[in-house]
This record gives C-alpha cells, structure tokens and sequence, in this order.
C-alpha cells in the first residue's frame, strides 16, 4: 500500500484549449501557485483488476481507465486499487482533476518503484489533466513549450500571497473542462486571438512574480481570468461557469482594491471565487467576503508544497 497526497493549484495566467494530438498538451503556456489547505489524498494496493474508489464511492471512471492503460504501454504497471479522498468539492471548478492525477502518478510511481523523477511524473500527469502537471511542484509554477512538463519557478518562500478561496456551489460542473476547451478551440471566433495574448502575458506575469510586483501581476491575472471567461462565452453553445454570488463577490473584491487593499480574484471553469492577497489583508478580504449572501464556505490558503508520498 502506498498513499500519496497532492494539491490543488490555481492559474493565473490560464490556459483554455489543447494543441491537436494524442498528449493532452496545452495550447498556450500557463503559470500557476499552489495552496496548502485543499488537498488529494490516494491510495495504491496492488490487486488482479483495477478499482476506482472516489470519495468513499466506487466509480468507473473512463478517464482514469484510458490513462492508465496509455501508461502500461511504456510502464510495467499492475492492477490497482486506487482509493481517492479530496477534502474539498470535486469537478467544481477547485481543481480536483489536477491533485487528482498528481497524487496518482506520485503513488503510483513509489508502489510499483517506476523510479521515474519529479519531470516525468509531472508530464505523465499532465496526459490526465493538463493543469495536473503543475501540481507535481509547491509555489509559483509554470507549464510551457517546447517540453510540457512543468517546473518550478519560485517557492513558497519567495513571495508567500495568501489565498482565500469562496465557494458559492459545490456541485459538479455540467461542462468538464475537457469538454469546454475543445468547444471554445472549435467554435469561438477568439480563439486566435486568445491564445497570441495569453503567450505575451505569460512572460509579463512571471517577471512580476520575480519583482513581486503585486500591482501588475493583479492586473495580469484578472485579465487573464477575463480573457478566458469571455473566450468561453463566445462559444458554441456558450459556457457560463459562474453564478450570481460570483459576480457579487467579483465585484466586492475590485471594491476592495479599489480602497487600497492588496487583492486580487482568479476564477477558472466553476462558480468560485479565489480572492488572491498580500498576507496583511488576509483578515479584511475573509471579511468582506463572508458578508456576501450566497457564499457556502469560506477556505483561507497559503502557498503548498508539491505532490508527495506520505506513507509505503
């Protein structure tokens, strides 16, 4: 038995659509920080058939399937029986498929002693979930051409932002991401347009995490988050993750800024919000946040370490 933990990250420089093949390789290069209290827990025993346990119900879980039988094709892989627990709200837009995949490939690579490195585990992820590939690594992350594996670019330490993250809905997506991507690649006459702006703002927002510059990488990231919502509702049929209490909140945090405190949203494909922050406003954004009528559950974060095995 082999039990490995990983955590969810959130972008922001995003990445929406995949280039055209059989690798799960995103179309433009992403940058991403990872949080410390939501968290993928999975266990591996090896066994005749594999079994899929997630949160407590076992599953058929196509997706899982077809990875693991794209990895026995290069990897001496058994059967498994794989038990994951997230501690937060899967498919919901919170990242569940990125610690998802992570902790599996962590877990699966001590148990069947694949001795495979931090590198390898994180573009065999990124073949389940494209963002799972970010999640190998703790801190600021980017993923990007030519290789598709991502690397670390800062750690915690460097710049330690905190992260109050408001839920407004914790049911599954009726869109996954995967199915939304390649909507927008195919139907949206943006597309182009996005992925040109999102490959300049990728360079400009990893030289604002250099300088820690807060002003601009706060810029970078909501319009980043704009983009790609705007992307997703030019689509055929249009994409509408959000719900009213989102908007609600979008709005209570540019107020915030606007009054001078150092804040921030990020918002990927669901209904939560991700209030990014300077440490000394963690107490006033929570705040602000918990007033807004609709808000489920307030979590507070910090920046997190990478995947890892937590137990043989």
């Amino acid at each position: 038995m082999t039990t490995a933990i990983a955590h969810p990250n959130i972008a922001l420089i995003k990445y929406w659509g995949k280039a055209p093949g059989p690798l799960n390789i995103p179309a433009s290069p992403s940058l991403s920080i990872t949080l410390d209290q939501l968290a993928t827990t999975t266990r591996v025993t090896t066994q005749q058939r594999d079994r899929f346990v997630l949160n407590g119900v076992e599953t058929d879980d196509r997706k899982v399937a077809a990875w693991l039988t794209h990895l026995r094709t290069h990897l001496s892989i058994p059967g498994l029986s794989i038990e994951t627990t997230n501690n937060f709200p899967t498919g919901a837009g919170l990242a569940s498929s990125a610690s998802g995949f992570a902790a599996l490939i962590t877990a699966i690579n001590a148990h069947c002693g694949l001795g495979l490195d931090a590198t390898a585990c994180s573009s065999l992820a990124r073949q389940g979930s494209g963002s799972a590939a970010r999640s190998l690594f703790g801190g600021f992350v980017e993923l990007h051409a030519p290789e598709w594996c991502a690397t670390p670019l800062f750690d915690a330490a460097h710049w330690p932002l905190n992260v109050v993250i408001a839920i407004t809905d914790t049911g599954r997506k009726a869109v996954s991401s995967s199915v939304g991507m390649e909507r927008s690649r195919t139907t949206s006459p943006y597309y182009p347009a996005w992925i040109k702006q999102t490959e300049v703002m990728f360079d400009e927002a990893r030289e604002a995490i250099r300088e820690r510059d807060f002003d601009l990488l706060a810029r970078l990231s909501e319009q980043s988050t704009l983009n790609m919502h705007a992307l997703m509702l030019s689509s055929q049929p249009p994409l509408l993750y959000w719900n009213g209490v989102s908007v609600v909140l979008m709005h209570r945090i540019t107020a915030l800024r606007d009054s001078g405190v150092p804040v921030f949203f990020t918002i990927d494909a669901g209904p939560q919000i991700k209030a990014v922050c300077l440490p000394e406003a963690v107490d006033v954004v929570e705040s602000a946040l918990r007033e807004v009528e609709g808000v489920r559950q307030l979590v507070r974060a910090k920046l997190g370490g990478g995947a890892r095995v937590v137990n043989d």
